[in-house]
């Protein structure tokens, strides 16, 4: 559990990653472009986040064997996937990184491996990613417990709610649920999930009714 006491700061959204921290990372479709079409896509993502999650080499990923989303990482993984959501046009994670450079290759594989599926699937070319991703350190317990409820109900705070939208909201409030999340750092503060899905709708109300701190929040994540 994270022990200290403060919000993060400029410096913290620049550090380079730390073995054993956590982070937020968020990205959007470049020109606010929808990259999730269709639930096929969706479904091709998630294949990514659990395949590309390996410090083995990996090879070419055949475009028709995303029928099913697999569950389980491999061996030896570059990161932990505390929670994530993937709406239209952009996504969120929290991520632990667990090797040294393993956010970064782990979103330079996810990026680029997701780039030229899309690409050939739409037959376009060029960037779909607003530049880099971006990422804050998170370096609090009580920033991480907000941004899970913020992250897992991504979806409500826009007002998403489409077939190409989803979270690991499922994983969190099910916790027999089997998925590809490392939840019990955040569930483990609670007594039991629901007592976390009462924390996390709460967040949301908070989040939705004070509307000008939300729209900081977001241009902060996207400038």
């Amino acid at each position: 559990m994270l022990k200290s006491l403060r919000r993060p700061t400029s410096q913290d959204m620049q550090r380079l990653f730390e073995e054993g921290g956590f982070y937020h990372v968020y990205n959007r479709g470049v020109d606010k472009r929808e990259v999730f079409d269709s639930v096929y896509d969706l479904q091709r993502f998630l294949q990514s986040m659990v395949e590309f999650n390996t410090r083995e080499p990996i090879g070419s990923l055949h475009l028709n064997s995303f029928d099913a989303v697999k569950r389980g990482c491999r061996s030896e993984p570059l990161v932990d996937i505390i929670s994530y959501c993937l709406n239209s046009n952009h996504y969120h994670f929290i991520l632990k990184q667990c090797v040294e450079n393993g956010i970064s290759e782990f979103m330079k594989r996810l990026g680029g491996g997701y780039t030229k599926y899309f690409n050939h699937r739409n037959r376009r070319s060029g960037v779909l990613f607003q530049g880099k991703y971006k990422s804050i350190h998170i370096v609090t317990n009580e920033y991480l417990l907000y941004l899970s409820a913020y992250v897992n109900l991504n979806d409500c705070v826009h007002q998403l709610r489409r077939p190409t939208s989803q979270s690991s909201w499922g994983e969190y409030i099910n916790k027999d649920k089997k998925g590809i999340c490392h939840k019990e750092i955040i569930l483990d503060q609670f007594k039991n999930s629901e007592d976390y899905k009462q924390f996390a709708e709460e967040a949301l109300v908070n989040i939705l009714e004070r509307k000008n701190l939300a729209k900081e929040l977001e241009d902060m994540l996207f400038d």
